[in-house]
């Protein structure tokens, strides 16, 4: 499943082909979005902005609608020129955005549903801005208050409710705590302020190191890979994630994995580096 920073980037490429500009044609897959279209044509209607809030990308219209959208495992965005060849079949097209320069296409793209401004304020699975890890308004406090809220939980699994901190996915979760020594099965409430706060401070370093990017105002498609090790090598570029038995890349112990919480989302890390307080293992 995409995490924050994929989307974060898709939503950058696609503001800044769709920003300011008039939409001349809109269609789509999902019958709800067409009849939306029928009754408040997109067309001629500019893109005011497009923005990711955690996992979600949305696109707001000038004539006050939102496209939200989710990837879950397998949906993404591509960008054309018009004319230019789709890079996937157009069995995999659910929804098209087009103005004079682009082409904006929505491949597999399983969830998506148009918002006015009040529906979208309603939306509870669609986090509000300043959740969001990768937001300019993020509001690192607030969010801390909030996974201190979670004091009965492990933090491995608050680090993906996107309610809480929205952005951080599997590979980050497992990433953020390796980093900050903290054993993603501790309880919220064994936490102290500053590991809290450590917790929050990296999860905007390793996801903002992942956003960077050096092509100027071109549109582009990130190519890159995942990195939290400030390693190029594809083979070194996390520290613990995917890593089940391999050497810990500080101390040298296996990397243990274990399913965590009711979604059964699998978590790595290091037993030595990061222990849990009482001493006590974990099975993994």
């Amino acid at each position: 499943m995409p995490e924050g920073d994929t989307i974060f980037r898709s939503a950058r490429a696609l503001g800044r082909a769709l920003a300011g500009k008039p939409i001349t044609g809109f269609r789509s897959t999902y019958p709800l979005l067409t009849r939306f279209n029928d009754d408040t044509p997109l067309a001629g209607q500019l893109v005011d902005m497009v923005e990711s809030r955690g996992k979600w990308l949305l696109i707001h219209f000038s004539g006050g609608g939102t496209l939200a959208t989710h990837m879950l495992m397998n949906g993404s965005w591509h960008i054309y020129r018009p004319g230019e060849r789709w890079q996937r079949p157009g069995s995999e097209m659910r929804i098209v955005l087009e103005n004079a320069e682009y082409q904006a296409i929505g491949f597999l793209v399983p969830v998506a549903r148009m918002y006015t401004a009040r529906t979208l304020a309603r939306e509870k699975r669609i986090p509000q801005a300043g959740a969001d890890i990768l937001g300019s308004d993020f509001d690192a406090e607030a969010t801390k208050m909030r996974i201190a809220a979670c004091a009965d939980e492990e933090i491995g699994d608050v680090l993906l409710r996107q309610r809480v901190l929205a952005g951080v996915g599997n590979v980050f979760k497992s990433e953020i705590c390796f980093v900050e020594g903290i054993n993603p099965f501790r309880k919220v409430s064994s936490l102290s302020e500053g590991q809290i706060g450590a917790l929050v401070q990296t999860a905007q370093r390793l996801l903002g190191a992942n956003v960077l990017e050096d092509s100027g105002n071109m549109i582009v498609t990130y190519r890159g890979h995942r990195r939290t090790t400030n390693q190029s090598d594809p083979k070194d570029s996390v520290w613990v994630y995917g890593r089940h038995g391999g050497p810990c890349r500080q101390c040298g112990q296996p990397i243990r994995r274990r399913l965590q919480g009711q979604d059964a989302r699998a978590s790595y890390w290091c037993q030595s580096c990061q222990p849990m307080p009482d001493g006590s293992d974990v099975d993994g």
